[in-house]
């Protein structure tokens, strides 16, 4: 079976000094799987490193049956996988309108304007506030626009690294919630948290990273079945 997006034996880091030590790890068409881990466990350098951002040492990076190992980032935009950023990275300076425009910079230009209609559709506050500037929006308002920003592109897989960071817990459910609607019509994601319980509810299936090394691969029932893993892993 070909995967959506496959990754192997993946190596690197900063300088250096190692982060990943040979990750395997995938993401089938129409899944939601989830990479968990804490601080430092080398999540956010994963996402970087498989979107071209950060250049790998070893191992390989395929998406779509493409590899795209050494591929410049904008090659990796126009392949499909898209990645939301920890930190929602939104420009403060722009409008609502203009970061979702930014959004299509690389893939679906042709197809702005029904997609900024779509990204409205899920985010009605943002269509509320379409000629506000971002810097202004709250948190929640800034993680929608970052996560529209990035549907702007037409994902076949969409990494979202830690969407529910610093919103309240309403919104955190909202947030969950909306993964889950937005893979129920067909978008595969890649959902790395650190809200394990949540993650695991909306994740077909887990991976767990520690100290840039995969200590748990298998379905999220298995991973909240097991008392050992649960504790090892989860603190839960």
């Amino acid at each position: 079976m070909t995967h959506l997006l496959a990754i192997e034996q993946l190596r690197g880091g900063y300088g250096h000094v190692e982060v990943l030590r040979g990750v395997d790890l995938h993401v089938d068409a129409g899944e939601v799987v989830a990479l968990l881990g804490s601080n430092g466990a080398g999540k956010s350098t994963l996402n970087n490193t498989v979107c071209g951002l950060f250049p790998a040492w070893s191992g390989r990076v395929t998406f779509d049956g493409v590899d795209l190992t050494r591929a410049h980032y904008k090659e990796v935009v126009r392949s499909g996988l898209i990645q939301v950023p920890e930190g929602r990275r939104v420009f403060p300076n722009l409008t609502v309108l203009e970061n979702l425009e930014l959004g299509s910079f690389t893939r679906a230009r042709e197809r702005r304007s029904a997609n900024i209609d779509k990204a409205f559709a899920i985010f009605p506050r943002l269509k509320d506030r379409v000629a506000q500037l971002a810097g202004t929006l709250s948190g929640g308002e800034q993680q929608m626009l970052a996560i529209g920003r990035g549907l702007m592109a037409e994902p076949k897989l969409l990494i979202l690294d830690e969407p529910s960071l610093g919103l309240s817990p309403l919104l955190v459910e909202e947030m969950f919630a909306l993964i889950a609607r937005l893979n129920r019509e067909g978008l595969s994601v890649l959902l790395v948290e650190q809200n394990v319980a949540q993650s695991l509810e909306v994740a077909h299936r887990a991976y767990v990273l520690e100290n840039g090394s995969l200590r748990f691969a298998g379905l999220s029932a298995d991973l909240l079945a097991s008392d050992e893993l649960r504790r090892a892993y989860l603190g839960l």
